[in-house]
């Protein structure tokens, strides 16, 4: 797998993590792994609620962040964008595009208004979250067997993610990593 992954500070002082990955897939079975709960459950996130655009939704996310979130785009399967905690003093956006390569997709997340000093904490969380969908594809089956809760990451997302959270810090907040 060869995902890349950026960290970029942001005029307001923010920032923004961006990562993508190939995947040996068509673009329907990427978008659908992205958009629709009982795919999503299997790598990323238990989500509940209004998946049309404008509405609101709940997600908990393997790695236990959990919160509200709106649907601001949905132009399948091509584009998403979601705002997240539009209740909290950090508000995020988070957006995907998918593109056709061959018989391949690509997919390419970035999320923004995170906080600047702690990007290599989100840019290693998304890069995991990609080898997650990855490996789900490929199996068609949850790759988080045991489980996650807000308190609790997903073990098998927290052991990548501790493993390649050192490799983000090393390179600041302005850098790219391939993995």
């Amino acid at each position: 797998m060869n995902i890349k992954g950026t960290m970029r500070t942001l005029e307001d002082g923010r920032g923004a993590v961006r990562v993508e990955d190939v995947y040996d897939t068509d673009i329907d079975d990427v978008w659908e792994a992205c958009t629709m709960p009982e795919r999503l459950v299997r790598w990323i996130a238990e989500v509940s609620g209004d998946l049309r655009v404008g509405g609101g939704f709940h997600a908990l996310f393997t790695s236990t962040a959990d919160g509200e979130g709106t649907v601001e785009v949905c132009d399948a399967p091509h584009h998403l964008l979601l705002h997240m905690g539009a209740d909290t003093d950090e508000p995020t956006q988070i957006e995907a595009w998918l593109t056709v390569e061959g018989d391949r997709t690509r997919l390419v997340v970035e999320e923004r208004g995170l906080p600047a000093d702690k990007l290599h904490f989100y840019g290693a969380g998304w890069q995991v979250h990609l080898e997650d969908l990855g490996r789900c594809l490929v199996s068609g089956a949850s790759v988080h067997p045991d489980g996650w809760s807000a308190q609790a990451p997903s073990p098998a997302w927290d052991e990548s993610w501790t493993a390649l959270t050192p490799a983000y810090e090393s390179i600041g907040g302005s850098a790219h990593v391939e993995g």
